[in-house]
This record gives structure tokens, sequence and C-alpha cells, in this order.
């Protein structure tokens, strides 16, 4: 039919079952306006966060970021296995990483001041130029596009699962966790794979359209972008965290 990149939204185009297309069908606008109302969730957590770390309750973000991280991994798993929960998951997910990103923003604020701003600017960024490129044709998402991604994606993810690994045994891999220049260039690289995935999401939003997928799984489509926006935000956090390092 059509694919995409993010696995979350790859998952959406084999789990439509026969008969599920309804008179109302996905649109491109609904999709859009979704995934804006996860985003102002976010923003909403973050704010939360925000005003219980400016009045110094420490503890309680950590607190929070913790339940955060596993809230946000379980219901994005589930998410991405069972499409017709999106509707109910993905606000309860944008909201679980807006207080996550948000934590983990403020401790890299007290080392790095302004950090935050600029990795939300240079993800406002990318999400801009990669529409226009997208918008424009003068990227598309080909076959070649979409395998190279794929395979650049499914790169990263076995490199970052050896460095987790590896870390429980004192093991490392260098241009992954350090700040030099082989890491700056990695995380580089990582930035640009995950701009390029915003490509592919909006691609299969379109195609999602084109072949009228019911409407519900605007939710879903909302949901798989959010996950590559959130995911772009982190490597250009970290980005950033290595270049003021130096």
């Amino acid at each position: 039919m059509f694919k995409s990149s993010n696995p979350i939204l790859t998952r959406m185009e084999n789990n439509v079952p026969e008969g599920m297309l309804e008179s109302v069908p996905m649109t491109v606008n609904g999709t859009i306006g979704k995934a804006f109302a996860l985003i102002l969730i976010a923003a909403i957590a973050g704010a939360a966060v925000f005003y219980e770390a400016l009045m110094g309750y420490t503890d309680k973000v950590i607190l929070i970021m913790g339940i955060a991280f596993i809230a946000g991994l379980i219901t994005g798993l589930v998410t991405s296995f069972v499409p017709k929960l999106a509707k109910f998951l993905a606000p309860v997910y944008a909201f679980c990483e807006g207080a996550l990103l948000t934590g983990v923003s403020l401790m890299l604020e007290t080392k790095f001041p302004g950090i935050a701003v600029q990795a939300i600017s240079g993800t406002m960024l990318c999400f801009a130029v990669m529409l226009i490129l997208y918008r424009t044709g003068a990227i598309r998402a080909t076959e070649k596009f979409r395998a190279t991604i794929f395979s650049a994606i499914l790169t990263i993810m076995i490199l970052y699962l050896i460095s987790f690994v590896g870390s429980f045994f004192n093991f490392q891999i260098p241009f992954i966790t350090g700040s030099g220049p082989m890491s700056i260039l990695f995380s580089g690289i990582v930035v640009l794979i995950a701009a390029f995935s915003l490509i592919l999401d909006f691609d299969f939003i379109e195609q999602g359209q084109t072949h009228m997928l019911p409407k519900d799984f605007e939710w879903y489509g909302a949901f798989g972008l959010m996950v590559t926006l959130v995911w772009l935000y982190i490597e250009i956090l970290n980005l950033l965290a290595k270049l003021r390092d130096n």
C-alpha cells in the first residue's frame, strides 16, 4: 500500500482491517489539528513541571520524571500495537513526554543556560524546513528514500541498544557517549535522520487521506508525528549539550 520509516506509522498501514473505512475518512487537516492538540498537551505538562521546579520542589520533579518515563513508554508501546487506542492514549503519551522532556531540559539548563530554548527553536526550524521541502516537492518520499531512512533508523536503534546494554558492563561507545568531534558528528547525523523522517511522516499522512483511512486514524497519525518530534528534540538537545561541553 504505502510505507513510512516511522515504526509507529508503519504499524498503522498494517492494522487497517477490511470494512473499517467509514463515510468520514482521515484528512490531513484533521491529523495536523490533532498533532497540534498533542503538542499543546505536552506544553501544559511542561509548564506544570517548570512551575514545580520554580517553586523548588526538586524531589517532586524527579518523581514526576520517573513516572512520566514509565507511563510514556507503556502508552507509547501500547498505542503502537493497538492503533484504535490512539485517541485515548496519544494525549496521555503527549502529557508524559511534555513532563519528561521539560525535566530533562531543566537539568541541562543548570549546566548549559539557554539550551532548552535553542533545542525548541531548532526543532521548530527543522519541522518548518522539512515541511517546506516536502510541500514544494524538493524532497520526495521515494522508495529509495524510504529504504535509506529506515536503514539508518534501524542502525541508530541498534547502536543505542548496544550502548545501553554496555553501560551495565562498563562498556561505552565513544562516539555516542563522548563529546569529541566524532561524537558531535554522529549526533549531527542522527539529527538529520530524525528531521528527514518527518518527510516520510508528512507523506504517510497525506497518503492516508488519499487512501481514505478511518477518521480515528488521525489520532494515530498525529501520535506518530509526535513520536518523531520528541525524538528530534531529544537529539537536538543532545547535540547542543555536546557542542556546549567543548
